[in-house]
């Protein structure tokens, strides 16, 4: 039986890290040749968002002024099997070191998206939501292997007692990998392979941009997607 694991947060408006805020409206405000009947319940939202709120994806653009921004994105990007590594045991500000990663990232293969599970999406948004890094040997080795993507269950990556906070997020996109952050129900996924898709909002100008990111196991059940969206014979009309 093949499962679906919905990796991303929910969001409740005012009560992100970022800016997340929602205002109803009546559909007559913007559409006034549409009167709306007294009492009766007819809107349209106005959505005031930061780029990093929840669930997102970081462009190029993010850490490169001339980088690739969000709309710039080919879809495909975020769409193909992951390898799933853990770093469970790791605490606030320990590092994950390029040893660790190659012994427990034996089953990385080439154009992966990696997921790294640190379990802290249990503790998002609270005080507890504190961070292990990727050491900068780590990320190279990374890069090396030709991941696609790097996802992590957490705020970030990054070792905040650097100089240049920037560093790891500089190696990957530069590089042409992506980055997504703040992932959710990493430990619901059972084995160490997965199928993973996610789709940004296609909005110029973006360094970043919210997703809805989804696992599907076994990774074999996933392959049949596979064929469809990544197959050589498909063609993606944008």
């Amino acid at each position: 039986m093949a499962r679906i694991i919905d990796l991303s947060h929910h969001l409740v408006p005012g009560k992100q890290r970022f800016r997340l805020e929602v205002r109803p409206r009546s559909v007559e405000e913007y559409l006034p040749e549409y009167p709306v009947a007294p009492g009766e319940w007819y809107v349209m939202s106005d959505v005031e968002i930061c780029t990093h709120v929840g669930t997102h994806v970081e462009a190029p653009y993010h850490a490169f002024r001339d980088g690739a921004a969000v709309a710039d994105l080919d879809p495909r990007s975020l769409i193909g099997p992951a390898a799933l590594v853990d770093f469970t045991d790791k605490g606030p500000e320990e590092p994950m070191r390029r040893q660790e990663m190659v012994q427990r990232g034996g089953h990385i293969q080439r154009d992966d998206i990696l997921l790294i599970r640190t379990g802290l999406s249990r503790h998002y948004l609270s005080p507890r939501y504190r961070r292990p890094y990727l050491e900068i040997d780590a990320v190279a080795w990374l890069v090396d292997q030709g991941i696609k993507a790097l996802g992590i269950d957490c705020s970030g990556f990054e070792d905040r007692s650097r100089e240049n906070h920037e560093e790891d997020h500089r190696r990957l996109l530069g590089n042409g990998i992506l980055v997504i952050e703040d992932l959710n129900n990493l430990d619901r996924i059972e084995g160490s392979r997965v199928f993973f898709l996610a789709l940004p909002l296609r909005i110029e100008g973006l360094d970043a941009c919210w997703i809805r990111p989804l696992a599907v196991e076994p990774e074999s059940a996933g392959a049949r997607l596979a064929e469809v969206l990544l197959g050589a014979d498909t063609q993606w009309v944008r």
